[in-house]
């Protein structure tokens, strides 16, 4: 249920991130809000009847979905398990691609020659004119598998309300963003490559300080390059969730609504930004399909990742894999520039032709992490679930909710499965968290007995 203008996973895949540029935002509507249905067992329980079964109550939920409803999202979210596998090879032959055929020293030398001709003071340059080609190469090598992944196959699946010229607008955007933010980054990630010996330390210090400053500059600054953000206006729905966040030390005077709708079918909703940039956002899908209990629940799950530090959190999180990932970086780079520099141009880590052969590790370190990095995601979503249910108080707008993210997420996986391959908690595991909470909740509003 996170807005994420970028994930944590793609974080950890420093350079890979950067080269792939921004994920576009965005999910239409469908049916009017209505009330949750109550799941079995609520109405005796409330009245001090026979005990509620919090495992009837959840599998009354996932009862809900049809049979082929239900295939159709199984067969979306574990076509996705396939297409983690063929990121990391697209990717990966793309890298070794540009090393390979000598384009990535072409392009240096290309760079430090119009460099050169502007002057000692503008040497600096180098470093964007460079990364300038090598995401322009990239983006057009990567370019199929991101139409059909971000284009055809939402489509396929009834995700998707963009045009393909409204995708490709978004596609231009992010590469737009791509270029500008990590011209910064490469600029000074290199100045710490070529000058420290101890290079993996001060360079994973560069990349989680300008992931964090890109996390606080983002809800104001980049969010609203690819959608519009306007006020929320409906004190029914307005209210309610400005309460819920005084409540909960969020001080905010505004709710505001993104037009997703233009873009996807999904809901979503986000309480970002850092010091003064603070913000309560919600996307128009979750206006439109969902009942204001549902919302609620949305909102209180939002808010637990703001009230949990979580960003912080995740900053320290990713300190720590950036380290590892450039300890890993440090040894492999240079057993494979021993072996193949001479053929692909490449002299060193310094080097601004190495660019890609960094990448290429970073994919590498990032694919091998996943189920790590996953695992640490899920923890943090079902500390905001709890946090969220006890927040709102809203457990049959929770699970109403798990159901609609049904539609692009396995309701029912396997442990293993869950386990491995997924960033958040399965519906299931969220519907039994929520059924688990009212079970308590109902048990002590109970009437004592005489």
């Amino acid at each position: 249920m996170r807005l994420r203008g970028m994930g944590r996973v793609a974080a950890v895949i420093l350079v890979v991130q950067c080269i792939a540029g921004i994920a576009t935002l965005a999910e239409t509507p469908s049916a009017a809000p209505g009330p949750p249905a109550a799941a079995p067992g609520t109405e005796t329980m409330s009245q001090g009847g026979s005990r509620f079964d919090v495992a009837a109550a959840t599998a009354a939920y996932l009862a809900k979905v049809p049979p082929d409803k239900k295939a159709r999202s199984d067969a979306y979210f574990e076509g996705g398990y396939w297409l983690l596998l063929w990121d990391f090879l697209w990717n990966g032959a793309a890298f070794w691609l540009i090393l390979r055929l000598g384009w990535s020293a072409a392009m240096r030398d290309r760079a430090e020659r119009i460099s050169s001709r502007l002057g000692p003071w503008l040497r600096w340059t180098r470093t964007a004119l460079y990364w300038a080609q090598l995401c322009v190469v990239f983006t057009i090598l990567q370019f199929p598998i991101a139409a059909y992944e971000g284009f055809f196959r939402e489509h396929k699946y009834g995700l998707s309300t963009q045009t393909f010229g409204a995708w490709l607008g978004d596609q231009a955007k992010g590469l737009g963003v791509a270029l500008v933010l990590y011209s910064i980054l490469f600029t000074l990630l290199y100045a710490v490559l070529r000058r420290s010996k101890n290079w993996w330390l001060w360079g994973s210090l560069v990349a989680v300080v300008f992931l964090s400053f890109v996390t606080l500059i983002a809800p104001v600054f980049i969010f609203p390059l690819f959608n519009t953000f306007t006020k929320l206006e409906d004190p029914a729905i307005r209210t309610p969730i400005l309460s819920m966040a005084r409540q909960n030390g969020i001080g905010v005077d505004d709710v505001y609504v993104m037009d997703a709708s233009r873009q996807t079918t999904r809901i979503s909703a986000n309480v970002s930004g850092l010091l003064g940039t603070t913000r309560i956002s919600l996307n128009d899908n979750l206006l439109r399909r969902c009942s204001l209990e549902e919302i609620e629940s949305v909102m209180g799950h939002e808010m637990g990742h703001y009230v949990l530090h979580h960003n912080y959190k995740g900053t320290l999180y990713l300190g720590v894999l950036a380290v590892l990932g450039f300890a890993f970086v440090r040894f492999a780079f240079d057993a494979a520039t021993r072996r193949y520099g001479a053929t692909w141009g490449v002299s060193g880590v310094g080097d601004l032709a190495g660019l890609p052969l960094l990448a290429l590790l970073f994919l590498v370190y990032g694919f091998a992490m996943t189920p790590f990095a996953n695992t640490v995601t899920r923890v943090e979503e079902a500390e905001a679930d709890i946090f969220g249910l006890n927040a709102s108080r809203q457990p049959d707008g929770f699970a109403e909710i798990s159901l609609k993210l049904g539609e692009y997420r396995k309701l029912d996986p396997g442990p293993l499965e869950e386990m491995l391959l997924f960033d958040h908690p399965s519906g299931r595991a969220r519907i039994e968290m929520a059924m688990r909470f009212k079970a308590e909740t109902l048990r002590g509003s109970r009437p004592a007995s005489p």
